[in-house]
C-alpha cells in the first residue's frame, strides 16, 4: 500500500467523523463490552461481600479488608500480569498467520498460572502467622487467617478468568482483521 493510498484513507471525505467514531466505537465496545462486565461482576462481588461483614463486627470487617486488600490484590496483580503475556504472544503468533499457536499458548497460560497460584498459596495458608509477625492485632489475623483460606479459590478463578478475557479480546478481533486483509 503506497503513500497516496494511505493518506486517501485516512482522508476520506465521504463519511462523516462522528459517523467513523460511532463505527469504531460500536468495534471497541463489542471487545471491551464483556470484559468491562466481567471485571465490573468481580468487583462487585468484593464490594458486596465487605458491606455484609462490616454489619457482622469491626474485627471481621477489618480482617476481611487486609485479606482483599493485601493478599487478593497482590495475587490478583501477579496473576493478571502474567495473563497479560498471553496477549502479546497471541498477538506475535497472528503476526505469523500461525492461527494454531492461539489455542495452544492459552492452554500453557492456564498451567503456568496454575502453577503461579499454587506457588502464591503459602501466603493464604499461613495469613495469621504471618500477620502476627508483622505486628498486626492477634484476634485480627486469626479471623484474616480463616478469611484467607477461604480466598484461595478465588485467586485460582482468577487463572481462567484472565485468559479466557484476554484470547476473547484478541479473538474478537480476528474477524476484523481477517475483513480489513480482504479489503486492501
Amino acid at each position: 500500500m503506497g503513500k497516496e493510498e494511505i493518506n486517501e484513507k485516512l482522508l476520506q471525505k465521504d463519511s462523516s467523523v462522528g459517523k467513523r467514531v460511532w463505527k469504531e466505537s460500536k468495534k471497541m465496545w463489542v471487545v471491551a463490552g464483556p470484559a468491562i462486565m466481567s471485571r465490573f461482576s468481580t468487583f462487585g462481588i468484593t464490594v458486596v461481600s465487605q458491606s455484609f461483614i462490616g454489619h457482622i463486627g469491626s474485627t471481621d470487617l477489618a480482617a476481611y479488608a487486609l485479606v482483599m486488600t493485601l493478599l487478593v490484590k497482590f495475587a490478583n496483580g501477579v496473576l493478571l500480569g502474567m495473563a497479560s503475556a498471553l496477549e502479546t504472544l497471541c498477538g506475535q503468533a497472528y503476526g505469523a498467520k500461525k492461527y494454531e499457536m492461539l489455542g495452544i499458548y492459552l492452554q500453557r497460560s492456564w498451567i503456568i498460572l496454575f502453577m503461579t497460584s499454587l506457588l502464591l498459596l503459602p501466603i493464604f495458608i499461613f495469613t495469621a502467622p504471618l500477620l502476627k509477625f508483622l505486628g498486626q492485632e492477634k484476634t485480627i489475623a486469626e479471623v484474616a487467617g480463616s478469611i484467607s483460606l477461604w480466598s484461595i479459590l478465588v485467586v485460582f478463578s482468577f487463572l481462567v478468568s484472565f485468559t479466557c478475557q484476554i484470547e476473547f479480546a484478541v479473538d474478537s478481533g480476528l474477524p476484523w482483521r481477517h475483513q480489513q486483509a480482504a479489503n486492501r
